[in-house]
């Protein structure tokens, strides 16, 4: 069975389960597309395909995206990585961290989360951090900032920051991509930055570092430097009135008369405006972006070239190798290792890097990275297989979920 044959079959299935309400597929080596599927349906309501040029919202997948608009200004001069992050963001210096035990629970990104402890967090106490938190403290998501949750102090303060932001957001005093990173900045972190590793919002911290260290907004400065030059024409942290037809709708499975069965979800998270259909106040870092598999095929196939494309430089070889091989130290380490589905893999520049592939759940290749987005998007660079595979979805609460490995699975079967 030839690879397109074979992964149409399991993109098929998954439609018909109920699993998705539509998914694409785009997977290139050496410079070749070897196959481009997809299945079901980008709208059920108006029975539109899901198709080669449909927008998908990135959500975490934009994190990538955000790593290599701070490399462009570490190469430049313009930012050292172990600046702190108050050389640039006041509001976070002289920062609290929080002295707790934490649940087990799922943050507002999605990702689940183990802790040994057990039981319910205590909230007592705060200490001054003796470390600031730095620009690689952002970078490598050793910051302690969090994204909401209900089991942590930091979590919970970090939640009042993603309320106001949800109470404002459809009103002209929508919050900003600084005020929000300041707002984060006088809530307390989870641990001291550096000694540990939790999932966050440390990006969207990142996208107004950027803004302050080039004086632009963070979705101009992507523009001017990466979406413009590598010919990203539809990726954007908004859709405008002439695409809004190619952009998918969001669907969440709900269980019905003993059936799984998709439902249209027509709420916003993380601060994004489920619509897109204007350009926000709030240009996220972690997770605002709007593109299509064509579009992040360019910037996949940049880094896979060494930072270059069709004769357009980003970036130069060392700068990329620096970015798509980090690694955590041991400390941190044993708290990404709780992050269920990374067995085998570290984590650096907002993205997994695998060390281990023997230790991984599925098949994987040493050196290979990439993320994943909320709603289904996935990306992964294979560099010594010169290897991407790209995936689009839209469904709720997805991530890395059973159809992407499936997926990535019958393609480096079918390859290697």
């Amino acid at each position: 069975m030839e690879l397109k044959e074979k992964v149409q079959v399991i993109m098929e299935r998954a439609v018909e389960n109920c699993e998705v309400a539509g998914v694409n597929l785009l997977v290139e080596q050496d410079g070749k597309e070897l196959c481009y599927a997809q299945a079901g349906l980008a709208d059920r309501e108006s029975h539109r395909p899901m198709d080669r040029d449909s927008i998908l919202r990135l959500y975490s997948q934009t994190k990538p995206i955000a790593a290599a608009a701070a490399m462009i200004l570490m190469e430049r001069g313009l930012l050292d990585l172990c600046q702190p992050v108050s050389d640039f963001l006041p509001s976070y210096a002289n920062q609290d961290y929080c002295l707790e035990e934490g649940n087990i629970g799922e943050d507002a990104a999605g990702g689940s989360l183990k802790c040994p402890a057990g039981k319910e967090a205590l909230a007592a106490e705060t200490r001054q951090a003796v470390q600031p938190v730095r620009v690689c403290d952002l970078l490598n998501m050793t910051s302690g900032l969090v994204y909401p949750d209900e089991t942590t102090m930091a979590g919970k303060q970090a939640d009042t920051v993603f309320k106001e932001i949800d109470r404002r957001l459809y009103t002209d005093k929508a919050m900003t991509t600084r005020e929000i990173a300041d707002a984060l900045g006088n809530c307390a972190l989870a641990f001291e930055p550096g000694s540990s590793w939790r999932y966050g919002t440390s990006a969207d911290v990142l996208g107004a570092v950027v803004e302050a260290v080039s004086g632009m907004k963070f979705g101009e400065f992507l523009e001017k430097e990466l979406f413009g030059p590598l010919k990203m024409k539809d990726t954007a942290f908004w859709v405008p009135e002439e695409k809004q037809g190619r952009l998918a709708s969001v669907y969440e499975t709900v269980r019905e008369n003993g059936r799984d069965t998709l439902i249209k979800y027509e709420g916003n998270n993380l601060g994004i405006r489920i619509r897109m259909d204007m350009p926000p106040a709030f240009e996220s870092g972690g997770a605002g972006l709007a593109s299509t598999l064509d579009d992040y095929m360019r910037f996949a196939k940049m880094l896979m070239l060494g930072g270059t494309l069709d004769g357009v430089r980003i970036l130069q070889p060392a700068t990329v190798n620096y970015l798509t091989g980090g690694e955590l130290m041991g400390h941190q380490q044993a708290a990404f290792d709780q992050w269920i589905g990374l067995s085998g893999f570290s984590y650096g520049n907002l993205m997994r890097v695998c060390k281990w592939p023997a230790r991984a759940d599925y098949i994987a290749c040493q050196g290979e990275y990439g993320w994943d987005g909320w709603l289904g998007a996935y990306f992964a660079n294979f560099p010594k297989e010169k290897l991407t595979i790209l995936m689009g979805a839209q469904k709720k609460d997805a991530g890395t979920f059973t159809l992407t490995r499936k997926l990535r699975t019958a393609v480096l079967t079918e390859l290697l």
